[in-house]
Formats: structure tokens, sequence, C-alpha cells
């Protein structure tokens, strides 16, 4: 092995290694939950639609999605430090176009392909280069900063996203990404890459059925809200009366599994596969990966809901939102930091099942605090254990997930682990809000149908006009749209009450599925080791 690990190791170079690598995970994250409270600024500012700007959004987590997997390869194949380096000029690439964009198009090109062409390469690379440049030992703790560095700017992009746009402008931000992507080269210098070794040509067949099935199915996820799971909403695509949301989730599945034979029949002829199908076999992988699965879903299904309840139902600012998320993030800072430093030989399974039950005891408290008139205290103590469970899945997943394969596969692994997170958060961002909305809807007309005060003329519109969902409205929105329509006094009061307790309804419900599949991440915590690994190679 390469002297890499022992040098990386001493002091102020493994800190400098680890503050590039945690900044690269840092702004992988950054982009959507900084947009997600200046979309109607950057629909007016780029000539567009809130709708425009989400789709841009939803491009950007497809293009991660389709690339990830080739871009662990590359890794592989041109060197993790080399993948790094290139992405990372891509993502800043993208980073200024998307700061000077004057238009959806461009938005498009800068912000949806650029950046996330550069994340695929960055986002694998960052998982092979912590094995490459800590020892066995110290990899739970680099593991840890680094996962929680993309954990706190999803949980800080709402307060820096509002500074922002309320005193500066959206363009900003990604100007402010230039210049950390020009401080991450400079420190990337002292990161020590792993030999490559012979550089075979990569499986193009592979690349091509991995995007195709993956982005396919993200795609399908993605458009649930809008199309519905499985019964199609009004005026929705559909085929045999049933969602095309289904039908492209079968059609990526279909093409993954046509991947996953396609590499086992390269192996078999001994040539290079884009990902070794025999890497599935390892019990302890499949563990971590299945739980890194659950952590995205939760926790991107948590920052999806917490934040509708404080902006929406409370009516908070993009800065006060912010700041009632920000203790989410010093519990999550505090677990993955301490527990490798204090416990380093406490057992990953046991740490892995207090974390779970800290995130499904988090999601349970806050539906159990949730009323309509509730303040914006009471998330404080559901988001301190759901941070606590967050950062005890980083301090161990990502070494958990690396050790279980040589260090020369490492690339693929972080291309591997990189696609099932994506899927976790595309899923936990789509169930959370198609479950929302559906128990708001029907919250809503049933006390619009039990109130008397409402004529039974503006009951049957409701239903009608309803029937694809009810959107997610604050008081003053409703107020607005009802005086508008020009709708008596008693009638809108009426509504209005219906509304706020269909909001708590329909967060309440998406916690409960959120809190369900806390609970069934825990039957999958037996895969997960009971020893911390060991240096096997040095």
């Amino acid at each position: 092995m390469a002297p890499r690990a022992g040098t990386a190791e001493s002091s102020t170079t493994a800190r400098i290694v680890l503050l590039a690598l945690a900044a690269g995970q840092f702004l992988m994250a950054l982009d959507s939950s900084v947009m997600n409270v200046s979309i109607a600024t950057v629909a007016e500012d780029v000539g567009t639609t809130v709708t425009g700007v989400q789709g841009a959004i939803t491009a950007y987590t497809l293009v991660m999605a389709m690339f990830m997997i080739p871009g662990g390869k590359v890794g592989a194949l041109i060197g993790r430090k080399r993948a790094f380096m290139i992405g990372c000029v891509i993502y800043g690439c993208g980073s200024l176009t998307t700061a000077l964009a004057p238009n959806l198009p461009v938005l498009l090109l800068g912000w949806s392909f650029l950046e996330g062409l550069g994340a695929a390469l960055i986002m694998p690379a960052i998982v092979a280069l912590v094995a490459s440049n800590f020892v066995t030992e110290r990899r739970p703790a680099a593991y840890g900063l680094v996962a929680a560095a993309g954990a706190v700017a999803i949980a800080v992009g709402p307060l820096i996203g509002g500074v922002a746009t309320t005193y500066f402008s959206w363009r900003w931000v990604f100007a402010g990404e230039v210049v950390v992507v020009l401080g991450i080269v400079v420190l990337a210098r002292r990161i020590t890459d792993a030999p490559v070794g012979e550089r075979p040509r990569i499986d193009l067949v592979g690349a091509v059925l991995s995007a195709l099935g993956l982005g396919i199915f993200v795609y399908g996820v993605l458009r649930s809200a809008e199309w519905g799971w499985f019964r199609p909403k009004p005026d929705a695509p559909s085929w045999l009366g049933v969602s095309l949301v289904v039908w492209l989730m079968l059609a990526g599945l279909l093409l993954v599994w046509l991947f996953l034979r396609w590499e086992a029949r390269m192996v078999e002829r001994r040539r290079e596969p884009l990902v070794d199908p025999g890497m599935l076999h390892n019990k302890q992988l499949t563990g971590g990966l299945t739980m890194f699965f659950f952590q995205y879903l939760v926790q991107m299904g948590v920052f999806f809901v917490v934040p509708l309840y404080l902006s929406v139902a409370l009516g908070l600012s993009a800065l006060a939102t912010g700041a009632r998320i920000l203790p989410l993030s010093v519990t999550l800072l505090a677990a993955a930091v301490l527990i490798p430093r204090f416990l380093p030989d406490v057992s990953p399974r046991r740490v892995v099942r207090l974390g779970t039950l800290a995130l499904l005891a988090g999601a349970v408290a806050l539906m159990a605090a949730l009323d309509a008139d509730a303040g914006a205290e009471i998330v404080t103590i559901p988001l301190l254990l759901i941070g606590l469970g967050m950062g005890a899945l980083a301090s161990q997943l990502g070494s958990v997930t690396v050790s279980a394969m040589p260090e020369a596969q490492s690339a693929e692994v972080g291309g591997v682990q990189n696609a099932v997170t994506n899927l976790g958060a595309s899923i936990g961002t789509a169930l959370a809000g198609s479950i929302m909305i559906a128990s708001l809807t029907t919250s809503f007309l049933t006390s619009v149908d039990q109130n008397p005060a409402i004529p039974a003329e503006a009951k049957s519109r409701a239903t009608v006009e309803l029937e694809s969902g009810a959107p997610f409205l604050s008081d003053a929105q409703l107020k607005a749209a009802l005086a508008e329509a020009g709708t008596p006094r008693e009638v809108t009061q009426a509504a209005l009450d219906a509304n706020t307790d269909a909001r708590i309804d329909g967060l309440r419900a998406a916690l409960a599925i959120l809190a369900f599949t806390a609970l069934l991440a825990m039957f999958f915590t037996s895969r997960i080791p009971k020893t911390q690994p060991r240096s096997k190679n040095l």
C-alpha cells in the first residue's frame, strides 16, 4: 500500500484534508436547501415560473442520480483525487453559470447539468479519499464529520438562503460557492491519492443501463406528488388506468436488474465491470447501504415537513425558520464527532440502533407535539433527538460500507452508496409530501362537509376543485384567495378553521410515515457489524 494514511494522519495535514472533503460534501448538499426558500425570487429573476425552478431542482437530482455510479468508476480509473479536482472545477463552472444566469435554459445548464455532473464525480471520490487518507481506526470520525457537513448544509441552507435573498441576492450564494470551490482546490493539494493501477476501458453499456435505470426510477418518484403514486390525478398521464409513476419506477427497476445481469456477465468474461455484483453479496456492505437508504429517507422527509410547519403553518420568515432548525445541527455535530472520539471501540450495531431509535423518538415526539395552537418552540426537543440520531448514524455507516470491501473498490462503493442515498432522499421527500397532501385534502374536505355554515354548492365545488389534492397554504394565502373569489365572511372563517386543522393532520400523517420507516429500519440493523473495523492493509 502507498504511504498515504500515515502521512495524512499527521495533525495539520489531516485537518486540511478533512476540511477539504467536508467542504466538498457541504457544497453538494447546500444548493437545494438554499434554493427552497428562494424559488419565487429566482423564478422572477430568470423570467420563468415557480414550476420552472422546481423543474431545475428536479433535474439537478436526476443528473446526480444518473451519473453517480459511473462517477465512482471514473475515480477508480483516473484517480480519486483527480476525479475530485475535476468534479470541483465542473461544479465551480456550474455555480458561476448559475450566478450569472439570465434565463431558465442557462440556469438549467449551470445548476442542473454542470453542478449535477460535478457532484457525481465529487461525492464518490470523497468516500474513497477518506479511505485513502485515514487509517481504519480513524475513519468513523472522518466519515462522521464529512456526513455531518452535508446534513448541516441542509439544516442551515434555509438560513443562508433567507439572508442572501432578503439582504443581497440569491445569486451571491452561487458566487460564494465559486469562492469555496477555489478554496477546496487549493486545500486538496494536500490530499493523498491511492494508487490507481491498470486503467481498463469503462463499461459504457453498464454506464448507460445504470444511468437510465436510476434516472427513470428517480424521475418517477419525483413526479409522484404531481401525478399520483398509483391512482392518476386529474389530467395526469396514465397507462391501463395506473399512474405513470408506477410504470416509470418499474421500468427503472427493470433496467437496474438488466444492469446487474450485464455486470455479472462482464465478470464471467473476466472484463472490468462498472460495479462488481458480487459486492451486493457482502452482508456488511448491504447492511450499511440499507441503513443509508433509511437514514436519508427519514432525514429528507423531516427537512421537508419541519420547514413547512414553521414557514407556512406558523408564518415564520426564512431567517426565523432557519434559526429554529439550527438546534438539530448541534446534536448532529456532537454525535458525529464525539462518539468516534470517546467511544472508538463501541459496537457500530449498537450505535446505529440507538441512532435509529433517536430518529424514531424525534419523529414521534414532533408528531405528538403538533397542535393548531402550538408555537415554534415545540420543534426544539424533537429536532435535538433527530440530530442526535443522524449524527450517530453518520459516525458509523461510512466506515461500515467502505471497510466491507477492499480499498481498491472504495470508489465503486462510493458511487453505489451515493446512488442509494439519492434514492432515499428522493423517496423520503416525495413520500412525506404525498402523504401530507392526501391527509390534508381528506381532513379539509371532511371539515368543510360537516360545517353547516358552508353552502352545499361551495362544498360540491371544493370537492371537485381539490380532487387532485389541496395545496398547503398559509392562512394569509387562503384568506387572499377567498377574498379574491368574493367568498362571504362566515364561509371564509369556516375555511380558515378547516385549513388550520387540516394542515396539522397532514403534517402528522407525514411524520407518522417517517416514524414507521424509522421503525422498519430497526429490522435491518442486524446486518451492521458488532465490532469496529480494524486495519488489515496497513
